[in-house]
């Protein structure tokens, strides 16, 4: 267990043999989280082979950790990782709206090579963490996953996707809050992955105009735009349902909250949709990020 500080862990949460690891890094280029982990990697054991990692709001199950380095025996797999499901209990309009906004980043995880992995839930070979030259790449950045999936790449090796490491998060939050959550997102994936970043801003911009044009016709009597955006509504809803029930197959503890929730996934993916385009636009301007109470430039 890594924290910066022994304030940072909450008492009564640590199993009796956990060795705890405070790091208490200063460096200001360097995000707090990548200091942490740089102080567990080089207290890591001689004899360790894997290095796996896991966030504090995940609650992973007791089959997470042997998903999640499965796939690194497979020749040519640099890394592997899972990723989040939003399961908030008791849910509120915002969390539920959140998990359907950060589903679509679970779409682009699948088979073969992955474009980023998450940091909630990463593994990587200890040799290859050296030949990948990932502790050189996490100086001066503020981003664990997408520094680690960068070195990754850069030795010619691919990212995995686990689908048996994925993991609920039951946190609750304010509106205000989980908007900055989300932008910050954007920012840091502004930052150090912009090819995404354009691809997603040009595909909202495509597609909620679409949208708009459609509205706007369909209101002035329009049939044919009525049906056009139809088109263009079910197949994303349609995906929507699809990411949830992956996810509720993969995550057989919630199946009470999938019950109950799931439907979101479809219903509200039109209204995540330009959530996404207000965000990716809020994003587009700002070189400075806040993250539990510190401020970073980008």
């Amino acid at each position: 267990m890594v924290a910066h500080s022994a304030q940072d862990i909450p008492p009564g949460v640590l199993p009796a043999r956990a060795k705890v690891v405070l790091a208490r890094g200063d460096d200001p280029n360097t995000g707090e989280k990548v200091q942490n982990l740089q102080a567990a990697v080089r207290v890591s054991g001689r004899r360790s082979e894997i290095l796996a990692f896991a966030d504090s709001d995940g609650r992973p199950s007791s089959g997470w950790l042997r998903a999640l380095v499965a796939p690194l025996d497979e020749p040519g797999v640099g890394a592997s990782t899972g990723y989040r499901w939003f399961t908030p209990e008791p849910p509120t309009f915002w969390t539920l709206l959140r998990g359907v906004w950060d589903a679509a980043a679970a779409g682009r995880l699948g088979p073969g090579d992955n474009p980023f992995a998450w940091g909630g839930a990463m593994a990587i070979r200890k040799d290859v963490f050296v030949e990948a030259r990932v502790a050189e790449f996490w100086k001066n950045t503020l981003s664990d996953d997408f520094a680690l999936a960068a070195a990754v790449h850069a030795t010619g090796l691919t990212i995995a996707y686990c689908p048996g490491a994925l993991v609920p998060s039951y946190d609750r939050d304010s509106g205000r809050h989980l908007l900055a959550w989300m932008r910050r997102q954007m920012l840091i994936t502004r930052r150090y992955s912009p090819r995404m970043w354009w691809a997603a801003l040009w595909a909202h911009i495509f597609y909620c105009g679409g949208m708009a044009a459609s509205i706007v016709a369909a209101a002035h009597g329009n049939r044919l735009a009525e049906w056009a955006l139809l088109a263009q509504l079910s197949p994303g809803m349609l995906k929507g349902m699809n990411r949830s029930t992956l996810a509720k197959a993969a995550l057989p503890q919630c199946e009470a909250w999938f019950r109950r929730h799931q439907w979101v996934h479809a219903m509200w993916v039109p209204l995540a949709t330009w959530l996404w385009l207000g965000v990716l636009a809020a994003s587009a301007f700002g070189r400075t990020i806040e993250w539990r109470g510190r401020k970073y430039s980008l």
